[in-house]
């Protein structure tokens, strides 16, 4: 399993069976600009596909960070809250958002590939 992008920028990582990384794009970070504050799901708690899960601020504006699939969060990024500037040094690793165990894996075939999705960017 590849990483999977959906519309609203952000990344999903499903390669884990017991739990799916999230995080926001290298187009999201590169659009907010320098993250200052990120507001991390509860633990526990379940959100549908499209839910608002979280918000991050940077000096520009907030955003909200979607869930892009059905799910429960089973674990946060602490680190993330300590330093909301690996959102920006590295989106895609160490600057994850938090893990989800899905309710419905096959929503993953709904999302973009990475091709697909650099050429959505690339129109946006």
């Amino acid at each position: 399993m590849s990483v999977k992008f959906s519309k609203e920028h952000e990344w999903i990582n499903a390669a884990d069976s017991n739990a799916a990384v999230v995080g926001i794009t290298v187009h999201a970070q590169d659009a907010l600009g320098d993250v200052v504050f990120v507001d991390l799901p509860e633990v526990g708690k379940t959100f549908a596909a499209g839910d608002v899960a979280g918000v991050v601020e940077s000096v520009k504006a907030a955003a909200d960070v979607y869930m892009p699939v059905d799910g429960e969060i089973v674990e946060v990024n602490e680190a993330l809250r300590d330093d909301p500037s690996l959102a920006n040094s590295d989106p895609l690793a160490s600057g994850w958002f938090f893990k989800v165990k899905l309710s419905n894996p096959a929503q993953l075939d709904g999302l973009m590939d990475e091709t697909t999705y650099s050429d959505f960017t690339k129109n946006a």
